[in-house]
């Protein structure tokens, strides 16, 4: 079963800088996220059933402090292929706490038993782009024209989901 654990950033479609993004891209095949910001900290290609996950997801959660990150970056991607591109929120300078709650997440995982097949990359997924004529290098030529403020924001919202299904868990991190 794959399923991933999130945790939400809240931005807002309406804010200046993706509204903005958006203008810029107005004749760009692309399927724009809408109002569910998150980074994903492990997807789980598969685990094995009937495994107790939450026991050690809620020993690491239930200490963990909410993490406060600069987003300062708008980025592009190519995924697996190069035929896709993804434009995404990110930030410059990863914060070690951060990093540690998602490595002592995904080695968890891993000790489990779980696959996790794609390396932690710090993204908040902003589109999709599916469009023959875009590249990643035209796309971050286009997207260096934004003007991104840099935005300081607590993140507190874990979730546990079954990919493109219901939650198994949440947690409600504490600053």
């Amino acid at each position: 079963m794959q399923s991933y654990i999130e945790i939400k950033v809240p931005i807002s479609w309406d804010e200046s800088w993706f509204v903005e993004l958006r203008e810029l891209l107005n004749d760009v095949n692309i399927r724009w996220q809408r109002g569910y910001y998150h980074i994903t900290m492990a997807f789980l290609d598969d685990s094995p059933r009937g495994l107790d996950l939450l026991t050690g997801l809620n020993h690491t959660l239930d200490e963990a402090v909410a993490p406060t990150i600069t987003f300062d970056t708008l980025d592009a991607f190519a995924t697996s292929g190069g035929r896709r591109q993804v434009i995404h929120l990110t930030t410059s300078h990863v914060p070690t706490d951060f990093q540690a709650m998602v490595d002592d997440i995904r080695r968890h995982l891993k000790d489990k038993g779980c696959v996790i097949q794609s390396d932690f990359r710090l993204h908040v997924t902003l589109g999709r782009v599916d469009d023959p004529r875009m590249n990643v290098g035209k796309l971050k030529r286009i997207i260096s024209q934004v003007d991104l403020p840099a935005m300081t924001l607590t993140l507190t919202d874990v979730e546990f989901r079954i990919f493109r299904g219901k939650t198994i868990a949440l947690w409600q991190l504490t600053d």
